[in-house]
């Protein structure tokens, strides 16, 4: 898989489709690969006319890892937020949305539309919100303004976010990373278990970095209430939420669409926070064709 030096670290890449079309940039979430953008749904967009990019954020996958680098613990960032305080954290989700626009820069790549999930959602905001004028649209998928007074996750969701697991042997990991998925996936559209542990163990295998989330959870946290910063966008925009979301709740996808000036709203009952098969469809023409209105 290529990579490029974006924003001063190694950032690896995929690219999908003819570099002719209008390129389209993903964004993926909080410790999560680039893998997680589903092959059935990148290969939907490229069908429809863009040029795909997904990467892998710094800290995960096979980008630049920040070894050794301490985050405060959450803790004591959650008790600084609350009085107002900014912690010191490694870096930012500025600093992650200077890293889309390197990779942009590395690939000559002028302007694009941007598609982010969960923390890339909120890492696609402040592209949106900071470099306007290298983004044709905005596409948020399941993620949140960080207003407090917002439902927060349901604890059990919660619970196996940041649950570590009882040990680092594969099968520990495997049945780990499918508990996660189950917990906050999509009640209305379950994975087969048989596709749900092959994508477990082949994202195991790809990568297995325990320290980067830590640092993105710190980055989000130390993030705060982007309400403010999401008023001043004026980037064609488009939010995308499950209603039966148990980790990120479907008001804050409501809450940034409420923000955004001119933002279109779409929810999906049954989904939850993940991107199943049976959802590629809709999500891919929801995408495209938000993507095709922006630039006409």
């Amino acid at each position: 898989m290529p990579k490029v030096v974006a924003n001063g670290i190694d950032i690896h890449y995929e690219e999908h489709g003819d570099s002719g079309d209008p390129a389209m940039l993903l964004i993926m979430g909080f410790g999560a690969q680039l893998t997680l953008w589903p092959d059935e749904l990148v290969e939907a967009l490229v069908s429809r006319g863009f040029r795909v990019i997904r990467y892998d954020n710094r800290d995960i996958g096979l980008s630049h890892k920040f070894d050794g680098v301490r985050s405060p613990g959450i803790v004591r960032m959650t008790l600084m937020s609350k009085l107002g305080l900014t912690p010191r954290v490694p870096y930012t989700l500025r600093d992650m949305a200077a890293d889309a626009i390197g990779l942009l820069d590395a690939l000559d790549i002028d302007r694009a539309h941007i598609v982010g999930a969960s923390m890339g959602g909120m890492i696609a905001q402040h592209v949106a919100a900071n470099y306007a004028e290298r983004c044709l649209s905005f596409t948020q998928i399941f993620s949140t303004t960080g207003n407090p007074r917002l439902p927060q996750a349901r604890k059990e969701a919660l619970e196996a976010l940041v649950t570590r697991p009882k040990s680092d042997a594969e099968e520990v990991l495997v049945e780990h990373g499918i508990m996660l998925a189950r917990t906050i996936g999509s009640p209305g559209y379950p994975s087969p278990e048989e596709r749900l542990r092959e994508r477990t163990l082949s994202n195991l295998r790809r990568s297995f970095y325990p320290e980067g989330p830590t640092r993105h959870l710190s980055a989000i946290v130390a993030d705060g209430d982007r309400s403010a910063m999401l008023r001043k966008i004026t980037v064609p925009t488009l939010v995308l939420h499950g209603e039966d979301d148990p980790l990120v709740p479907c008001e804050g996808g409501r809450d940034t669409a409420a923000c955004i000036p001119g933002a279109k709203l779409k929810t999906i009952p049954g989904w939850g926070h993940d991107l199943p098969l049976e959802l590629v469809e809709i999500l891919s023409g929801e995408i495209t064709s938000h993507a095709r209105n922006a630039t006409n």
